[in-house]
């Protein structure tokens, strides 16, 4: 009895996911993400966000190389910074942005691929902690947890 032909779809299903390397990025392409980093941080300064925390992701996630986290006060301002941001790198020449929750939450997101804002009100800052999940000091303390004397 003969088998029926495998189809793409099951081929790809059954060899698992793509393995791409992630080249890094040309001289041009890191001078705009870091041209986009200042825009940004630079616009939530002017709309008075409060405590902007910028995380380098490079080498510790796949969906983008900075976070940056900010807080607003009420749910107008946030939506104002989202819209600031958004007309602001497009000025520079990023067009394609994702804005995530801009119609009145606690939480919007913004992501440029490379760039990655959050701002939150400060109650959902404070639940979500992404500071703690995605910066250094957790790096430092699972390295430092980990004591040897004992082998």
């Amino acid at each position: 009895m003969l088998k029926p032909a495998a189809t793409p779809r099951k081929k790809a299903s059954v060899a698992g996911p793509r393995k791409t390397r992630t080249a890094p990025k040309a001289g041009a392409e890191r001078d705009l993400v870091e041209k986009a980093l200042v825009v940004i941080t630079t616009s939530l300064d002017e709309d008075k966000a409060e405590d902007i925390v910028t995380l380098d992701l490079r080498g510790r996630a796949s969906f983008a190389d900075h976070m940056v986290i900010a807080t607003g006060i009420v749910d107008r301002q946030i939506a104002a910074m989202a819209t600031h941001i958004e007309d602001k790198l497009n000025e520079i020449g990023i067009k394609r942005i994702t804005i995530e929750g801009a119609n009145g939450t606690d939480w919007v997101l913004l992501d440029t691929g490379d760039i990655v804002v959050h701002l939150f009100k400060p109650e959902s800052r404070a639940l979500y902690a992404l500071e703690r999940m995605w910066g250094k000091d957790l790096d430092d303390s699972a390295t430092d947890d980990t004591d040897t004397t004992d082998l």
